[in-house]
């Protein structure tokens, strides 16, 4: 899938926020720590993308009621559901000065994906770090997307074409408004 992205200025993909918080001391230590064994940009970003879909469960999984939306509280806390597992590898792959984005498929609800642009590729590339079950096995591929949900056009799923340099403003909300994951399920919008 050919992403948009809703700015042509790279530099928006390397910037920090309030959600991809990439100067937190706690981001910059779990990205040296990674780096220490990666020889290239596509060794750290694949390094990055299996720590957050391996180490930090997803909360729906785990049966965790907390809601974490900012990537240092995600690493902090070690729970989140797909948008903020998202937010926690987009600023790893920042730290390390490269481009990453947020981009989303309209599943039951909005599920959160990332985009990454490493050195000497054309094309933006999709991963998804929501984290593997038995039926999901979400891989990192640059040459073909290996996605948690492929979206089933015959079910009204939807890959969403725009890649976003800061988390879309409603998704945000409702994990910023959320009290505990059966509230954040009930407020997550099915559309953007």
């Amino acid at each position: 899938m050919e992403l948009i992205p809703n700015t042509p200025d790279i530099s928006a993909y390397l910037a920090a926020d309030e959600a991809i918080d990439h100067e937190h001391p706690r981001v910059r230590a779990t990205a040296a720590t990674l780096s220490a064994d990666a020889p290239d940009a596509y060794a750290y970003a694949k390094a990055a993308f299996e720590f957050v879909r391996d180490t930090i469960p997803h909360s729906q999984d785990a049966g965790d009621p907390r809601v974490t939306w900012r990537a240092s509280d995600v690493l902090a806390q070690r729970t989140g559901i797909c948008h903020a597992k998202a937010h926690a590898l987009v600023a790893l792959l920042r730290a390390e000065g490269i481009p990453a984005g947020l981009c989303y498929q309209k599943l039951d609800v909005i599920h959160g994906l990332v985009a990454v642009k490493l050195p000497g590729e054309e094309r933006w590339a999709r991963q998804d770090p929501r984290g593997n079950k038995p039926g999901v096995d979400a891989q990192f591929r640059l040459d073909r997307e290996r996605l948690a949900f492929p979206a089933r056009p015959e079910c009204n799923e939807l890959d969403l074409p725009v890649l976003f340099a800061e988390p879309h403003p409603v998704v945000l909300q409702c994990l910023r408004e959320a009290v505990d994951r059966p509230h954040l399920w009930q407020t997550l919008p099915t559309d953007l």
